[in-house]
């Protein structure tokens, strides 16, 4: 809220404006010496006062509070939908551009709020944009230091984004630490709800990242427990997929196919269309990656899902990721002309504001499909601009993985060159 000082003073200059005394706007329900107070900013009134000052006044309850119009509000409000928008919808450079604009408004100084909301939803445009350090700067200061009224659900919604972004950045430690620490491990556990069981899930992610699987198995077993006992679809959707994931890793297909499948049947019947299209597409990878024999039922369940996302809200980000693992599935068949006609849709859809990962992704298996086409001339272009956008990218074991993709492909057309080159980036990444 702003300073009982600043309220006293929009009241005093309405007051000034409407040609009231101190008696006029007090009389009958208050004394004149009262509002003298509050115009001094010596006393704070109730929220029953300032409303009815503000009705006496003839202005909003809000301009007297934070000093903004209805009317300034209301295109606060708007724009932010605006943002949330473009950012949901994967167009993420509009959504970076859209809350920076907002973030120079003057008037959410006083607005603790859509200020928040502001700054939240600009961290994650950026990080999606993969500015992964300014994202963690701003995710930082909102836990730390931009917290006035600040809701228990928003404080665990950004410790999910700081872990996430520090995973992304390579900062594992610190990743664990933020998760760990908001959850109340390793001394207590917390009492679990659907905001807890996501944030745990993240910090799954970080175990994994960081090698740690006997650690990840056990708090795997743990999400799996509370989740089941809370017996939501979203828990039980994010539990079993991170298990999944944990027990794939550590080479029991079967076990994460399975586990996956029952996340894929809850999202069914109480997701909405377009996190059950990604959902879709992420098993079919899964499953062509445990069971290649079954390839083609892989490609057929993105096919579903390239077709439910384009019929969804899904942005373009999504869409692209989808069309990358269709021209994936095409290559494990054998048919190279279909990957690189999905490959280059997806070049197609990709824009600048989407992150260096997908688009480095984009151009690689557009690469590996030129090469499988005797197309070298042109596999070597998108290597070098894989090349270029996984430049910028955080170090991670993750990147390091790329960079051996992007060797190997090298090495294939005959790039002894640049296979030497992205061989010492990939053991960079692994600090060799």
């Amino acid at each position: 809220m702003a300073s009982q000082g600043s309220i006293g003073e929009r009241i005093k200059m309405l007051r000034k404006q409407r040609g009231l005394s101190q008696a006029q706007l007090a009389h009958p329900e208050l004394s004149d010496s009262y509002v003298s107070l509050i115009e001094s900013g010596k006393r704070t009134p109730t929220p029953a006062v300032l409303e009815l000052i503000a009705q006496k006044l003839g202005c909003s309850l809000t301009y007297l509070i934070n000093g903004v119009t209805n009317e300034e509000l209301e295109e606060i409000e708007l724009a932010l939908r605006f943002a949330r928008l473009a950012l949901e919808n994967g167009d993420l450079a509009e959504a970076r551009r859209r809350y920076a604009e907002l973030l120079e408004d003057r008037n959410l100084e006083s607005l603790a709020a859509q200020r928040q909301d502001a700054r939240f939803g600009y961290a994650l445009a950026t990080e999606a944009c993969g500015d992964l350090a300014e994202a963690i700067d701003v995710l930082r200061s909102l836990r730390d230091e931009d917290t006035e009224g600040q809701t228990p659900e928003r404080r665990i919604q950004i410790s999910i984004a700081l872990c996430r972004c520090y995973r992304e950045f390579g900062a594992l430690h610190e990743a664990v630490q933020v998760g760990e620490e908001t959850l109340g491990l390793p001394k207590g556990r917390p009492e679990w709800n659907d905001d807890l069981i996501e944030l745990g899930s993240t910090l799954l992610a970080a175990y994994i990242e960081r090698g740690d699987l006997l650690r990840a198995r056990q708090f795997s077993a743990e999400l799996l427990s509370a989740a089941e006992s809370l017996g939501t679809a979203r828990a039980i959707v994010a539990a079993c997929w991170n298990a999944a994931m944990i027990v794939g890793r550590i080479g029991c297909g079967d076990e994460a196919l399975s586990l996956a499948e029952r996340a894929l049947a809850v999202q069914s019947e109480n997701g909405e269309p377009r996190n059950l299209a990604r959902l879709r597409a992420a098993y079919a990878v899964l499953l062509r990656q445990v069971r290649p024999a079954e390839a083609a039922r892989a490609r057929d369940l993105l096919l579903r899902a390239l077709r439910e996302l384009e019929e969804s809200a899904a942005g373009a980000a999504d869409v692209v990721s989808c069309l990358i693992d269709l021209a994936r599935a095409e290559i494990q068949l054998g048919d190279p002309h279909a990957a690189a006609a999905h490959a280059r849709a997806a070049a197609a859809k990709a824009t600048g504001g989407m992150s260096s990962a997908v688009l480095a992704e984009t151009h690689l298996v557009l690469g590996l499909a030129c090469s499988l086409l005797g197309q070298n001339d042109q596999a070597r272009a998108e290597l070098d601009s894989a090349a270029e956008h996984l430049k910028r990218l955080p170090a991670t074991r993750t990147l390091a993985e790329k960079w051996r993709a992007v060797a190997e492909l090298r090495e294939r057309i005959g790039d002894e060159e640049g296979c030497v080159a992205d061989h010492q980036r990939a053991l960079a990444c692994v600090g060799l």
